[in-house]
């Protein structure tokens, strides 16, 4: 169901890519939010404890810019995970405005637990797509996002040839009508 918007051409086609996007993105995040709920987290601290156990300690401002998410509210998601022993802590010795976040054992452990279930859900809702299709998804939005970011930078936007073909050879059987 696209917009009922009667704006011109180029507003109708924005506004329907953007509720397909939205819609898209809502829809996997309702669909991967179950598991974090099984164990009794946010998406927030679910994406707090993959990024420290992937990215190791990190200071809450960083954690927010990986988060892309106010420093409010990472305070606020590592606040509830240090009341879960999940995270602790550390304030520099040398700066102390300088906290960083840690995950605990029992933090990492939770996250090595759930981690492959969720990647294993990625890969079964993003396994409709084609390789192709997955990777060209990721260079829209990566251009996107940079776009929207103020960060425009030719160099990583997919080339304009490139996107929405299939590679010479390829055949993907669908039918895109």
């Amino acid at each position: 169901m696209g917009t009922a918007y009667c704006g011109t051409a180029e507003e109708k086609r924005a506004l329907d890519t953007y509720i397909k996007l939205m819609r898209a993105a809502n829809s996997m995040t309702a669909r991967l939010s179950g598991l974090m709920k099984q164990h009794g987290l946010t998406p927030s601290q679910f994406g707090l404890l993959e990024v420290l156990y992937h990215r190791g300690p990190l200071c809450q401002r960083e954690l927010g810019r990986k988060l892309l998410t106010s420093g409010g509210n990472v305070t606020m998601v590592v606040d509830n995970l240090e009341k879960r022993s999940l995270v602790l802590r550390h304030r520099s010795a040398t700066d102390r405005r300088y906290i960083s976040v840690h995950l605990t054992p029992a933090g990492a452990d939770l996250i090595q637990e759930i981690f492959p279930l969720h990647v294993e859900a990625i890969v079964t809702h993003l396994g409709v797509l084609t390789p192709f299709e997955q990777d060209e998804l990721g260079l829209l939005c990566r251009t996107l996002g940079l776009a929207c970011a103020g960060r425009e930078d030719a160099s990583l936007a997919p080339s304009k040839a490139r996107v929405g073909q299939e590679p010479p050879g390829s055949l993907t059987g669908r039918d895109t009508r």
